[in-house]
């Protein structure tokens, strides 16, 4: 914890580690972790637990010309773990949360569904005005489940240690390297290697949760019990809309076809029927049309292009000026723009203003804007007046910078996909089960494009029922929209109570 009294001089504020100002060696970081005790009333009984926050040292093992040079310090990484007093830990499951990005910190998870406390945020049509606030999450995971939040590298209050490079953990082993050696760490200095344990990702978070799922099997013998992945991406290139690849332009059009409806452009229609049309026209004679180029007859293409209008609430002339390929960003600018509006990529029951109503593309994401502030301010007062942890460092609550540089250099010349991981982790342990939750509304990562990646995991048909689903109306963050949260609670609990063998 940081101080600025008398007795701490020597110390840089803000950074948790003492300074001596009489070497010119900085010295090495330690863990500055800070322990309350808390109570939550749940609809069932009162939960009495204990909180720790701070960062943790993550050391590398190094070796230079075949000498062992020890245990050095690279990182400090920020978590939030609660673990329920008097509990079991051998019956006691435990459940790692990550949000993705990459270069997001776990804030969305931790204050959205999962964590003891929630941000009031408020939803689409009544937004919660500033200065914002906080309240007891009285459908906390936390009931069935120990929870320990993680920040990767250069989110949150994660950093670099001093003199080391962040940018080493800004990409796809690295990091998936980095927050498996946190979760080896943390079970075992609590002794929790015999409890039941979970993993649950959002976004950008189910690839790394995927690959932690290999990661912590082959390097470590850690086997878990479940995967939650939340508005998942396994495999890029069933979404990313780059040079020839025609399948995300297929799997998006369900996605189109629920926001048209939302948005009171398939009046008379029921939501369930409008997607069972999408997602047979998306993978039948839709994918066929692109797949044909310019073999389509001048009739075919006059079809497709007024089919994929009405499911998408486009005109014709533009699902024709577009070649077929209606591309995410641009329609979420081109869906309302006759009523000025843009909707929002993470949540697209929010809408927007723009400053141009001639934007190829909007310039800002409407429902990142209305949840970012209400998770900033829950999360910036929270870590410090009820956790009691000081640092004063910008909690970031989202990297852009790390996100654009992220590397994807493990796969040069192909797409992203942690399918083959999630594949061999379930064909090494048959026990692991999944739980994959959708987002009718998200536009970030459709549900078709997941249900795609699913359906072509490399695993025997018996592990499929391993797998649940879950459907919400509502976004990325699906829990914004209450009702959506209070089932996801449910849904969750259910999942780990389910899945626990204990």
């Amino acid at each position: 914890m940081t101080s600025t009294s008398s007795d701490d001089a020597g110390k840089t504020p803000g950074d948790g580690t003492a300074r001596d100002d009489r070497s010119d060696t900085p010295p090495a970081p330690t863990d500055d972790l800070v322990t309350t005790q808390h109570t939550l009333a749940t609809r069932e009984s009162t939960l009495h637990y204990t909180a720790q926050t701070g960062r943790m040292v993550l050391r590398e093992e190094q070796v230079t010309d075949e000498t062992f040079d020890g245990h050095i310090p690279k990182a400090e990484v920020f978590l939030t773990a609660y673990t329920l007093d008097g509990a079991d830990p051998e019956h006691r499951p435990v459940t790692f949360a990550f949000n993705g990005g990459p270069g997001s910190s776990s804030v969305w998870l931790h204050l959205g569904v999962l964590g003891p406390r929630l941000a009031v945020s408020g939803d689409v049509g009544a937004p919660e005005p500033p200065p914002y606030g906080l309240t007891d999450n009285a459908e906390s995971l936390l009931e069935h489940s120990d929870l320990v939040f993680i920040d990767p590298v250069s989110t949150g209050y994660s950093r670099a240690a001093q003199g080391k490079k962040p940018k080493e953990y800004h990409g796809f082993t690295a990091d998936i390297a980095s927050v498996g050696e946190i979760i080896r760490l943390w079970v075992t200095r609590n002794g929790r290697w015999l409890s039941p344990k979970f993993l649950a990702g959002e976004s950008y978070g189910t690839v790394r949760a995927a690959g932690l799922a290999e990661h912590l099997q082959t390097k470590y013998g850690m086997y878990l019990n479940g995967l939650m992945l939340l508005s998942s991406v396994v495999d890029f290139g069933t979404q990313f809309f780059t040079e020839g690849n025609d399948l995300a332009y297929a799997l998006y059009v369900p996605t189109y076809a629920a926001i048209a409806h939302y948005h009171g452009l398939h009046p008379d229609r029921e939501l369930a029927e409008l997607l069972a049309e999408a997602e047979e026209f998306a993978s039948g004679d839709y994918l066929w049309a692109l797949a044909r180029g310019s073999r389509l007859t001048t009739e075919q293409r006059a079809d497709i292009a007024a089919r994929l209008a009405r499911l998408t609430g486009l005109s014709t002339d533009y699902t024709e000026r577009v070649n077929l390929r209606v591309e995410h960003l641009r329609f979420f600018t081109e869906l309302l723009r006759h009523r000025r509006l843009v909707v929002g990529r993470l949540d697209s029951r929010f809408t927007g203003a723009e400053a141009d109503y001639g934007l190829e593309r909007m310039s800002s994401d409407p429902s990142f804007s209305a949840i970012y502030g209400p998770y900033a301010a829950a999360l910036n007062h929270y870590v410090r007046a009820e956790l009691g942890y000081e640092n004063d460092l910008p909690y970031e609550i989202l990297s852009f910078g790390v996100n654009s540089s992220w590397s994807y250099s493990e796969f040069e010349n192909s797409h992203v996909t942690v399918s083959d991981k999630l594949s061999a982790a379930m064909r090494a342990n048959p026990h692991m089960k999944l739980h994959v939750a959708f987002g009718y509304y998200d536009g970030a990562t459709p549900y078709y494009a997941a249900e795609h990646a699913l359906a072509h995991l490399a695993v025997p048909d018996e592990l499929l029922d391993n797998i649940s689903r879950a459907y919400y109306p509502a976004g990325h963050m699906m829990y914004v929209h209450e009702p959506s949260r209070l089932q996801q609670s449910a849904d969750l609990k259910e999942f780990v109570r389910s899945s626990s063998n204990r």
